[in-house]
């Protein structure tokens, strides 16, 4: 999947002196992590306003940005001073292709490096000596540099100028899909080729709010069913707990037409088809069916052959989008089987199942290849069900909206170092 070698678990990548430090501080560092990417956000917020341009504030103001990096910071250390860690390869390219979307150049990396250690200093105190420091430094910036190269090498690959990383599409079609579900069809502006579209992809798209704040989200390209256009479905993001609605979407439900133009990205991500005839379920919930549909769009053109089975989850019928899209591609494949689960069954509806998704009962060929996207709890039942049930880890392959929290991480190594301040 990833093109990163197997160098990046080495722990011959830093230097002895900063290897050892790493090793003995990094429990105290993970502890405060979440503290240290808090205090970091808004210190480079406040130096760089720029920056808010690029960077989502809804998953800033939840939080869930801050424990992203949290996590991918302490799990890149993990890696490097640990031989038995998971590998760190997949949440790389994850993360390079998040970057990529969103024209991150290398340059940002030396602000975003200058106030992140200046915040590991200002959480942890005086017990971060100028050697911890130094340390920790050199973890980052060998963090950074492979995530450049790993960057360089989407972007030529792409074909994108990482200064200029959007073009102009112009919307031409608007489809109500399902309750708060629209899907908005795109075409480039300039009337070129669209660019290569991997099923399972997204693509970054901009937005100039009313308030003049530029906002980028990434929406899976969910139909490229006419090959000069592709489609993005938007849930529209309904606050909950206090908590605002989605900016974005919300734009995008109210005030996008025909004929607005949006600045898009290129495609972007690795949650995509591999070369094999093996068996397929998609497990999805809620927004989750956006990358279920071109999947079976994908595979209804060119491996109809394939066995393939959809199980998706949501609340109720009329918040389950593209549906019967999925379903009329299916009847395209020899072999297809949908289920589905809904909190609340309408009355007469024969067809659909009550309840969470419950895949411990279902048939599935013993080479089976999983895909799964929806909320984080979701995700783990599937996977839990699946692993009880004898699928290997290696075959379930899952996609998050947002920040990825569910990266594969190990607690760091005891140390009896102390640096509570």
């Amino acid at each position: 999947m990833s093109h990163l070698t197997a160098e990046t678990s080495s722990t011959s990548l830093l230097s002895d002196q900063a290897l050892s430090l790493v090793q003995a501080t990094a429990p105290i560092v993970a502890a405060h992590a979440n503290e240290i990417t808090a205090h970091f956000y808004p210190r480079m917020f406040a130096a760089h306003p720029e920056l808010l341009r690029i960077f989502n504030q809804g998953n800033q103001a939840t939080g869930e940005q801050s424990k992203a990096l949290a996590g991918s910071v302490v799990a890149y250390a993990v890696q490097l001073i640990d031989p038995e860690a998971p590998s760190f390869d997949h949440v790389m390219h994850r993360i390079a292709y998040k970057h990529v979307s969103l024209g991150i150049r290398p340059e940002q990396y030396t602000i975003v490096g200058e106030h992140l250690l200046a915040s590991v200093g200002e959480v942890l105190g005086d017990a971060v000596t100028p050697e911890i420091a130094a340390a920790w430094s050199e973890l980052y910036w060998l963090f950074a540099v492979q995530l450049v190269a790993e960057e360089a090498r989407l972007y030529q690959q792409s074909n994108v100028d990482p200064s200029h990383p959007t073009r102009p599409y112009r919307v031409v079609r608007r489809i109500e899909e399902a309750d708060d579900v629209i899907s908005l069809v795109l075409e480039p502006t300039d009337s070129a080729a669209l660019p290569a579209i991997a099923p399972g992809q997204y693509v970054s798209v901009f937005v100039d709010l009313p308030d003049g704040d530029r906002q980028p989200r990434q929406y899976t390209v969910s139909a490229t069913a006419v090959r000069t256009r592709l489609q993005i479905t938007v849930l529209r993001v309904r606050g909950v707990n206090g908590a605002p609605d989605g900016r974005v979407s919300s734009y995008l439900h109210d005030h996008v037409k025909v004929g607005d133009v949006l600045d898009v990205s290129a495609p972007a991500g690795d949650f995509v088809l591999t070369p094999t005839d093996s068996p397929l379920l998609l497990a999805s919930a809620g927004a989750g069916i956006t990358t279920v549909l071109p999947i079976v769009e994908h595979i209804a053109r060119t491996q109809p052959q394939r066995t393939v089975i959809v199980a998706h989850a949501d609340r109720r019928s009329q918040d389950h989008a593209l549906r019967d899209t999925v379903l009329h591609l299916g009847r395209e494949i020899d072999d297809f089987t949908s289920y589905t689960w809904y909190e609340e069954v309408d009355d007469g509806d024969t067809r659909s199942q009550e309840g969470f998704m419950d895949l411990s009962e279902i048939l599935l060929p013993d080479d089976i290849q999983v895909f799964t996207c929806g909320p984080l709890p979701f995700m783990r039942l599937v996977r839990s069900t699946l692993l009880d049930r004898g699928v290997p880890p290696a075959r379930i392959r899952y996609e998050v909206f947002g920040p990825d929290l569910w990266a594969a991480q190990s607690p760091p190594p005891e140390s009896g170092t102390d640096l509570t301040p």
